[in-house]
Protein backbone atom coordinates (compact mmCIF):
# COMPACT_ATOMS: atom_id res chain seq x y z
CA UNK A 1 0.00 0.00 0.00
CA UNK A 2 1.41 3.55 -0.86
CA UNK A 3 0.06 6.58 0.03
CA UNK A 4 1.83 10.38 1.11
CA UNK A 5 0.80 12.29 3.57
CA UNK A 6 1.87 16.32 3.42
CA UNK A 7 4.13 17.22 5.60
CA UNK A 8 1.80 20.31 7.46
CA UNK A 9 -0.87 17.71 7.88
CA UNK A 10 1.30 15.07 9.31
CA UNK A 11 2.45 18.07 11.95
CA UNK A 12 -1.06 18.97 12.30
CA UNK A 13 -2.80 15.65 13.42
CA UNK A 14 0.52 15.45 15.86
CA UNK A 15 0.12 18.78 17.34
CA UNK A 16 -3.87 18.45 17.19
CA UNK A 17 -3.87 15.00 19.62
CA UNK A 18 -0.92 16.43 21.90
CA UNK A 19 -3.28 19.60 22.61
CA UNK A 20 -6.23 17.50 23.39
CA UNK A 21 -4.09 15.13 25.56
CA UNK A 22 -2.41 18.31 27.50
CA UNK A 23 -5.88 20.15 28.14
CA UNK A 24 -7.35 16.60 29.91
CA UNK A 25 -3.83 16.50 31.46
CA UNK A 26 -4.59 19.58 32.85
CA UNK A 27 -7.92 19.71 33.66
CA UNK A 28 -7.54 16.48 35.59
CA UNK A 29 -4.43 18.35 37.66
CA UNK A 30 -6.30 21.50 38.15
CA UNK A 31 -9.74 19.09 39.57
CA UNK A 32 -7.14 16.92 41.63
CA UNK A 33 -5.43 19.97 43.13
CA UNK A 34 -8.45 21.67 44.19
CA UNK A 35 -10.00 19.09 45.93
CA UNK A 36 -7.37 16.72 47.76
CA UNK A 37 -3.92 18.84 47.89
CA UNK A 38 -3.98 20.31 50.86
CA UNK A 39 -1.46 20.40 54.33
CA UNK A 40 -2.73 19.71 57.56
CA UNK A 41 -4.13 23.45 57.81
CA UNK A 42 -6.25 23.17 55.06
CA UNK A 43 -3.66 25.66 52.71
CA UNK A 44 -3.02 24.65 49.00
CA UNK A 45 0.03 25.66 46.99
CA UNK A 46 -1.10 26.44 43.97
CA UNK A 47 2.32 27.75 42.88
CA UNK A 48 3.11 24.08 42.34
CA UNK A 49 0.64 24.74 39.13
CA UNK A 50 2.58 27.19 37.75
CA UNK A 51 5.78 25.66 38.41
CA UNK A 52 4.77 22.09 36.83
CA UNK A 53 4.57 23.82 33.56
CA UNK A 54 7.12 26.52 34.29
CA UNK A 55 5.32 29.12 33.78
CA UNK A 56 6.67 31.22 37.08
CA UNK A 57 7.99 34.08 34.31
CA UNK A 58 4.66 34.60 32.82
CA UNK A 59 2.28 34.59 34.79
CA UNK A 60 4.29 36.80 37.17
CA UNK A 61 4.23 38.92 34.23
CA UNK A 62 0.33 39.12 34.82
CA UNK A 63 0.03 38.24 38.61
CA UNK A 64 1.83 39.54 41.86
CA UNK A 65 0.90 36.05 43.97
CA UNK A 66 -0.30 32.31 42.87
CA UNK A 67 -3.72 32.95 44.49
CA UNK A 68 -5.83 30.03 43.36
CA UNK A 69 -8.20 33.14 41.49
CA UNK A 70 -5.23 33.88 39.79
CA UNK A 71 -3.81 30.27 39.09
CA UNK A 72 -7.39 29.09 37.95
CA UNK A 73 -7.98 31.94 35.40
CA UNK A 74 -4.41 31.75 34.02
CA UNK A 75 -4.67 28.27 33.10
CA UNK A 76 -8.30 27.73 32.29
CA UNK A 77 -9.47 31.20 30.55
CA UNK A 78 -6.31 33.00 29.73
CA UNK A 79 -6.09 32.45 25.79
CA UNK A 80 -2.91 34.27 25.91
CA UNK A 81 -1.42 31.98 28.42
CA UNK A 82 -0.07 28.82 25.39
CA UNK A 83 -0.43 26.64 28.40
CA UNK A 84 -4.03 27.30 29.36
CA UNK A 85 -6.63 24.75 28.16
CA UNK A 86 -8.16 27.54 26.10
CA UNK A 87 -5.10 28.03 24.03
CA UNK A 88 -4.57 24.14 24.09
CA UNK A 89 -8.09 23.36 22.76
CA UNK A 90 -7.98 26.52 20.60
CA UNK A 91 -4.90 25.42 18.81
CA UNK A 92 -5.73 21.81 18.67
CA UNK A 93 -9.35 23.32 16.29
CA UNK A 94 -7.19 25.25 14.47
CA UNK A 95 -5.32 21.94 13.66
CA UNK A 96 -8.75 20.30 12.55
CA UNK A 97 -9.37 23.17 10.68
CA UNK A 98 -6.01 22.88 8.16
CA UNK A 99 -7.31 18.67 8.51
CA UNK A 100 -10.56 18.77 7.13
CA UNK A 101 -10.03 17.10 3.85
CA UNK A 102 -8.48 14.45 6.30
CA UNK A 103 -10.21 14.00 9.57
CA UNK A 104 -14.57 13.20 9.65
CA UNK A 105 -17.32 15.38 9.92
CA UNK A 106 -17.94 14.38 13.48
CA UNK A 107 -14.11 14.96 14.97
CA UNK A 108 -14.46 18.68 13.78
CA UNK A 109 -18.27 18.78 15.19
CA UNK A 110 -17.14 17.92 18.40
CA UNK A 111 -13.83 20.20 18.71
CA UNK A 112 -15.64 22.83 17.34
CA UNK A 113 -18.69 22.59 19.61
CA UNK A 114 -15.43 22.35 22.57
CA UNK A 115 -14.01 25.22 21.51
CA UNK A 116 -16.93 27.26 21.62
CA UNK A 117 -18.30 26.09 24.74
CA UNK A 118 -14.41 26.89 26.47
CA UNK A 119 -14.83 30.13 24.69
CA UNK A 120 -17.87 31.49 26.25
CA UNK A 121 -16.79 30.71 29.63
CA UNK A 122 -16.46 33.91 32.56
CA UNK A 123 -14.60 34.35 35.59
CA UNK A 124 -17.55 33.40 37.42
CA UNK A 125 -17.74 30.09 35.83
CA UNK A 126 -14.18 29.51 37.96
CA UNK A 127 -16.33 29.62 41.31
CA UNK A 128 -15.52 27.14 43.92
CA UNK A 129 -18.83 25.43 44.11
CA UNK A 130 -18.82 25.14 40.05
CA UNK A 131 -15.55 23.53 39.78
CA UNK A 132 -15.88 20.24 39.78
CA UNK A 133 -18.70 19.90 37.27
CA UNK A 134 -16.05 22.61 34.86
CA UNK A 135 -12.96 20.22 35.09
CA UNK A 136 -15.02 17.14 34.89
CA UNK A 137 -16.69 18.68 30.99
CA UNK A 138 -13.77 19.51 30.16
CA UNK A 139 -12.22 16.05 30.68
CA UNK A 140 -15.44 14.19 29.37
CA UNK A 141 -15.19 16.20 26.24
CA UNK A 142 -11.74 15.48 25.72
CA UNK A 143 -12.42 11.83 25.98
CA UNK A 144 -15.52 12.17 23.86
CA UNK A 145 -12.66 13.34 21.08
CA UNK A 146 -10.95 10.54 22.13
CA UNK A 147 -13.29 8.23 21.50
CA UNK A 148 -15.04 10.06 18.35
CA UNK A 149 -11.83 9.56 17.15
CA UNK A 150 -11.12 6.54 17.50
CA UNK A 151 -14.45 5.52 15.68
CA UNK A 152 -14.35 8.01 12.85
CA UNK A 153 -10.78 8.38 11.93
CA UNK A 154 -9.52 6.31 9.24
CA UNK A 155 -6.45 4.21 9.88
CA UNK A 156 -4.12 5.28 7.41
CA UNK A 157 -0.31 7.34 7.86
CA UNK A 158 -2.09 10.29 9.61
CA UNK A 159 -3.53 7.92 12.15
CA UNK A 160 -0.17 6.55 13.20
CA UNK A 161 1.06 10.31 13.70
CA UNK A 162 -2.08 10.77 15.92
CA UNK A 163 -1.55 8.39 18.22
CA UNK A 164 1.88 9.22 18.48
CA UNK A 165 1.37 12.52 19.30
CA UNK A 166 -1.13 11.33 21.78
CA UNK A 167 0.99 8.58 23.84
CA UNK A 168 4.29 11.35 23.82
CA UNK A 169 2.36 13.71 25.38
CA UNK A 170 1.21 11.59 28.17
CA UNK A 171 4.76 10.43 29.13
CA UNK A 172 5.40 13.84 29.11
CA UNK A 173 2.39 15.12 31.47
CA UNK A 174 3.42 12.28 33.60
CA UNK A 175 7.24 13.40 34.36
CA UNK A 176 6.21 16.72 34.60
CA UNK A 177 3.85 15.56 37.23
CA UNK A 178 5.95 13.40 39.26
CA UNK A 179 9.04 15.58 39.23
CA UNK A 180 7.09 18.55 41.24
CA UNK A 181 4.95 16.55 43.24
CA UNK A 182 7.43 14.26 44.38
CA UNK A 183 9.26 17.15 45.98
CA UNK A 184 6.67 19.10 47.23
CA UNK A 185 4.96 16.10 48.87
CA UNK A 186 8.12 14.71 50.35
CA UNK A 187 6.83 14.75 54.23
CA UNK A 188 8.74 15.43 57.21
CA UNK A 189 9.98 11.91 59.05
CA UNK A 190 7.77 13.20 61.61
CA UNK A 191 4.60 13.04 58.91
CA UNK A 192 5.39 9.99 56.73
CA UNK A 193 2.32 7.64 57.13
CA UNK A 194 -0.34 10.09 58.91
CA UNK A 195 -3.48 10.90 57.10
CA UNK A 196 -2.17 14.50 55.49
CA UNK A 197 0.56 12.22 53.49
CA UNK A 198 -0.92 9.80 52.55
CA UNK A 199 -3.70 12.02 51.14
CA UNK A 200 -1.21 13.78 48.97
CA UNK A 201 -0.17 10.66 47.34
CA UNK A 202 -3.10 9.93 46.78
CA UNK A 203 -3.96 13.02 45.13
CA UNK A 204 -0.73 12.55 42.90
CA UNK A 205 -2.34 9.43 41.98
CA UNK A 206 -5.51 10.68 40.96
CA UNK A 207 -4.14 13.67 39.04
CA UNK A 208 -2.20 11.07 36.77
CA UNK A 209 -5.78 9.23 36.75
CA UNK A 210 -4.08 6.35 38.27
CA UNK A 211 -5.70 6.04 41.67
CA UNK A 212 -7.77 2.80 41.21
CA UNK A 213 -5.38 0.89 39.22
CA UNK A 214 -2.46 1.56 41.66
CA UNK A 215 -4.80 0.19 44.51
CA UNK A 216 -5.52 -3.18 42.07
CA UNK A 217 -1.35 -3.50 42.10
CA UNK A 218 -0.39 -2.25 45.89
CA UNK A 219 -3.59 -2.78 48.56
CA UNK A 220 -1.54 -2.16 51.37
CA UNK A 221 0.23 1.56 52.28
CA UNK A 222 1.02 4.28 49.39
CA UNK A 223 4.51 5.45 49.46
CA UNK A 224 6.68 7.78 47.51
CA UNK A 225 8.67 4.67 46.27
CA UNK A 226 5.32 2.88 45.13
CA UNK A 227 4.14 5.66 43.60
CA UNK A 228 7.25 7.13 41.41
CA UNK A 229 7.53 3.12 40.30
CA UNK A 230 4.07 2.86 39.10
CA UNK A 231 4.20 6.13 37.45
CA UNK A 232 7.38 5.69 35.81
CA UNK A 233 8.08 1.78 35.41
CA UNK A 234 4.82 -0.12 35.33
CA UNK A 235 4.04 -2.05 32.38
CA UNK A 236 0.39 -2.00 32.27
CA UNK A 237 -0.79 1.50 33.14
CA UNK A 238 -2.04 3.48 30.06
CA UNK A 239 -0.25 6.72 31.57
CA UNK A 240 2.78 5.30 32.57
CA UNK A 241 5.88 6.70 30.94
CA UNK A 242 7.10 2.93 30.08
CA UNK A 243 3.88 1.90 28.73
CA UNK A 244 3.41 5.37 26.33
CA UNK A 245 6.90 4.72 25.27
CA UNK A 246 6.41 1.07 24.61
CA UNK A 247 3.24 1.92 22.00
CA UNK A 248 5.02 4.79 20.43
CA UNK A 249 7.88 2.32 19.64
CA UNK A 250 5.02 0.30 18.21
CA UNK A 251 3.41 2.58 16.01
CA UNK A 252 6.48 4.30 14.73
CA UNK A 253 7.81 0.76 13.77
CA UNK A 254 4.77 -0.35 12.27
CA UNK A 255 4.52 3.00 10.36
CA UNK A 256 7.63 2.55 8.91
CA UNK A 257 6.96 -0.39 8.27
CA UNK A 258 3.76 -0.67 6.77
CA UNK A 259 4.46 2.08 4.42
CA UNK A 260 8.23 1.47 3.66
CA UNK A 261 9.37 4.73 5.07
CA UNK A 262 13.13 5.67 4.74
CA UNK A 263 12.44 8.55 7.60
CA UNK A 264 12.13 8.09 11.17
CA UNK A 265 15.33 5.93 12.09
CA UNK A 266 16.46 8.76 14.61
CA UNK A 267 13.32 9.04 16.25
CA UNK A 268 13.55 5.32 16.41
CA UNK A 269 17.06 5.11 17.86
CA UNK A 270 16.28 7.88 20.29
CA UNK A 271 13.15 5.70 21.40
CA UNK A 272 15.14 2.72 21.97
CA UNK A 273 17.79 4.23 23.99
CA UNK A 274 14.98 6.02 26.31
CA UNK A 275 13.28 2.66 27.20
CA UNK A 276 16.67 0.77 27.71
CA UNK A 277 17.57 4.05 30.41
CA UNK A 278 14.03 2.75 31.97
CA UNK A 279 14.26 -0.79 32.09
CA UNK A 280 18.52 -0.67 33.05
CA UNK A 281 16.86 0.39 36.74
CA UNK A 282 14.77 -0.34 39.59
CA UNK A 283 13.26 3.01 40.94
CA UNK A 284 15.25 2.06 44.34
CA UNK A 285 18.33 2.94 42.02
CA UNK A 286 16.30 5.86 40.24
CA UNK A 287 15.27 7.48 43.61
CA UNK A 288 19.06 7.04 45.20
CA UNK A 289 20.28 8.58 41.96
CA UNK A 290 17.85 11.31 41.83
CA UNK A 291 14.78 11.77 40.80
CA UNK A 292 14.95 15.24 38.94
CA UNK A 293 17.86 14.21 37.52
CA UNK A 294 16.42 10.92 36.03
CA UNK A 295 13.39 12.97 34.86
CA UNK A 296 15.01 15.74 33.08
CA UNK A 297 17.17 13.15 30.82
CA UNK A 298 13.59 11.40 29.90
CA UNK A 299 12.08 14.98 29.08
CA UNK A 300 15.06 16.28 27.61
CA UNK A 301 15.08 12.53 24.85
CA UNK A 302 11.43 13.15 24.77
CA UNK A 303 11.90 16.52 23.37
CA UNK A 304 14.49 14.88 21.33
CA UNK A 305 12.29 12.49 19.83
CA UNK A 306 10.22 14.96 18.63
CA UNK A 307 12.05 16.95 17.24
CA UNK A 308 13.76 14.14 15.08
CA UNK A 309 9.77 13.75 14.20
CA UNK A 310 9.46 17.14 12.65
CA UNK A 311 12.98 16.96 10.89
CA UNK A 312 12.15 13.76 9.38
CA UNK A 313 8.27 13.91 8.62
CA UNK A 314 6.85 17.42 9.01
CA UNK A 315 9.60 19.26 6.90
CA UNK A 316 11.48 20.97 9.28
CA UNK A 317 15.16 22.20 8.93
CA UNK A 318 17.81 21.13 11.68
CA UNK A 319 17.87 24.78 12.01
CA UNK A 320 14.39 25.64 12.93
CA UNK A 321 12.71 26.64 15.87
CA UNK A 322 12.38 23.45 17.74
CA UNK A 323 10.30 24.83 20.65
CA UNK A 324 8.49 21.75 21.34
CA UNK A 325 5.84 23.09 24.03
CA UNK A 326 4.90 25.95 21.54
CA UNK A 327 3.35 23.18 18.43
CA UNK A 328 3.51 25.58 15.61
CA UNK A 329 2.35 24.19 12.57
CA UNK A 330 4.59 24.08 9.52
CA UNK A 331 3.77 25.39 6.66
CA UNK A 332 5.63 23.42 4.18
CA UNK A 333 3.80 21.29 1.53
CA UNK A 334 6.69 18.54 1.02
CA UNK A 335 5.09 15.27 1.44
CA UNK A 336 6.17 13.85 5.46
CA UNK A 337 6.74 10.20 3.57
CA UNK A 338 7.99 8.48 0.70
CA UNK A 339 6.70 5.33 -0.05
Amino acid sequence: MSSSLLARYADCIFWLARNVERAENLARILDVHETFSRDSRGNQNWLSIVQLYSDEKRFFEKHAVATAEAVLRFYVLDGENPTSILSAVRNARENARTLRPLISTEMWVQLNVFYNRLNALEAHDLSPGGLNRLFNSIKEACQTHTGVTEGTFYRDQSWYFYQMGRYIERADQTTRLLDIKYHLLLPRDADVGSAVDLSHWSALLRSAAGYHAFRRLHTSSITPTRVAGFLLLNQSFPRSVALCLNEFDGLLTELKSRYVLRGGNAAAEAIDELRSLLQAHSIETILHRGLHDYIDLIQRHLIAITNHLRMDFFGHQPDADMDDQAGQNSQTTAPATEA
